[in-house]
């Protein structure tokens, strides 16, 4: 499935946000070691999603949305959010990082695609893609020997 217009993008990153909220909320009831940390990542997520329709909404016009085209496979960036029943924790922060590196990836494509429609939207891609790269530090820490 290819993306070709802002609000088809805007959309896809919200779906990628809200899977990967429900994700860590889901192993923030399944581990509570690491909860707070789990759901802080879940409650980013949905702030994200307010910080990307503000960037959207701010600029949308008829001539971004109809002149300007992404060529965006989003297929490259969909991830699984199921767990097997059994799995350690360890397994679920790895399928974690595995999650966070092809959203980083979307948003840094989106962003570079994005650099002639406007300034807001491509920063506001690559701000939030920045920020998933600390949050995919803080998972590897996570990790249990």
């Amino acid at each position: 499935m290819t993306l070709q217009t802002a609000s088809e993008v805007i959309s896809f990153a919200k779906k990628l946000e809200e899977d990967c909220a429900k994700f860590y909320e889901n192993l923030a009831q399944r581990y509570t070691n690491d909860r707070e940390a789990l759901l802080s990542f879940a409650n980013e997520n949905r702030r994200n999603i307010v910080l990307i329709e503000r960037a959207y909404y701010g600029v949308i016009t008829d001539a971004i949305e109809g002149c300007f085209s992404f060529q965006i496979n989003a297929n490259k960036y969909m991830f699984e959010t199921k767990l097997a029943e059994n799995a350690s924790y360890n397994a679920a922060l790895n399928k974690a990082v595995e999650m966070e590196e092809k959203i980083i990836k979307f948003y840094s494509d989106a962003a570079e695609q994005s650099k002639s429609l406007m300034a807001d939207i491509p920063r506001t891609f690559a701000m939030i893609a920045k920020k998933r790269n600390i949050r995919s530090s803080k998972l590897k820490s996570l990790q249990r020997l």
